[in-house]
């Protein structure tokens, strides 16, 4: 029996465009919060760190959102997918949602009292639990690419320490290396004076060293975990999404260089969500591998909720998606220029 359609496509694969949509804009808009607070300890003045705490203090919340709806429409959609990825990445994910508790609680509580040891200890607190949140994602990634071990019952076969293979750290590395250049980035679009001229250095060192990194992980990534590249290779016309990467990188410093900041940051926007694209295609229509065998991978027909269930959802998401860009829109504008500090600043 033929599955329903809308718009020439079937309604898992519908989902499967939701979800990548959202973790592509969690990805973009989070990204840049958490390349700011891994770049938080270069600050040394009082008065850098709070201009940096409040260059994404409007934005950092709200950003956020897109996790927490990317969480959501993961389980509606593909419930089964959820089971078995949270309780195989149960240690990495309650470690995201502590470090998602801390950088919080650093954010509001390092501006509340005036001592130099409370500041020092929220400061420090913000800029790991940042670097955490950026290399756990990378590794969460990491062993979706390779796959993780389960049995036909798409029950977690592996033990618990098995998600820290070396594979899972270069991804978490090099995702920490493209936000952190994301997010300088943005920091110089909301610095001017002696913070804004420590950035343009700062970035240059993080374009060397994501450049080292995306490098070496697609060398990695060709030997090691050859089928991420197949259908690209199979399909030249895929080709174009590795080129257009390589081109929005190549840019970047280009950008840097004649200091517009704006365009490069829609380029390394750009590069983070080719990266997924390019997972995504290669994944396609497999949502979770199996490293034990591919007949115990989780795809989008085998783990999605009903076809009726997918177009309720379908329709919410429909009216929610532009609700919530509405909203992100409206507080990027209305917070847009230069960070002027007040009382009521961080």
């Amino acid at each position: 029996m033929m599955n329903p359609t809308f718009l020439g496509l079937d309604y898992p694969t519908l989902w499967f465009l939701v979800l990548g949509g959202l973790f592509s804009g969690y990805a973009i808009l989070d990204g840049f919060d958490l390349g700011a607070g891994a770049w938080h300890l270069f600050f040394r003045k009082e008065q850098s760190r709070r201009v940096a705490l409040n260059a994404i203090g409007p934005v950092w919340d709200g950003n956020e959102v897109w996790l927490v709806i990317g969480g959501g429409a993961l389980f509606a959609g593909f419930p089964e997918v959820y089971a078995t990825l949270l309780s195989a990445m149960y240690i990495p994910f309650m470690l995201f949602l502590m470090m998602l508790i801390m950088r919080a609680v650093s954010i509001e509580f390092r501006s509340k009292e005036p001592m130099l040891w409370w500041r020092k200890m929220w400061d420090i607190s913000y800029s790991v639990s940042s670097i955490m949140l950026s290399v756990l994602l990378g590794i969460v990634l990491g062993n979706v690419i390779q796959g993780i071990p389960m049995g036909a019952d798409h029950e977690f076969t592996g033990n618990w320490i098995s998600f820290l293979n070396p594979y899972a750290i270069l991804v978490g590395i090099t995702t920490l290396s493209i936000f952190m250049v994301h997010g300088a980035l943005y920091l110089t679009m909301k610095t001017e004076g002696r913070l804004f001229a420590k950035l343009t250095i700062l970035l240059k060192r993080a374009i060397i060293f994501f450049v080292v990194m995306i490098v070496s992980l697609t060398m990695v990534s060709l030997v090691f975990v050859p089928q991420m590249s197949d259908r690209i290779f199979s399909q030249p016309w895929l080709g174009i999404l590795p080129l257009l990467m390589g081109a929005a990188i190549f840019f970047i410093p280009r950008f840097v260089r004649v200091r517009r900041y704006r365009p490069a940051f829609l380029l390394s926007s750009g590069v983070i969500m080719l990266l997924l694209i390019v997972v995504a295609v290669e994944l396609y229509p497999v949502l979770l591998p199996s490293s034990s065998s591919a007949a115990h991978s989780l795809d989008i027909y085998s783990a999605s909720s009903s076809t009726k269930s997918l177009e309720i959802m379908l329709i919410i998401a429909a009216i929610g998606a532009p609700l919530v860009l509405s909203y992100t829109i409206f507080i990027y504008k209305t917070f847009w220029g230069k960070v002027k500090l007040d009382d009521s600043s961080y």
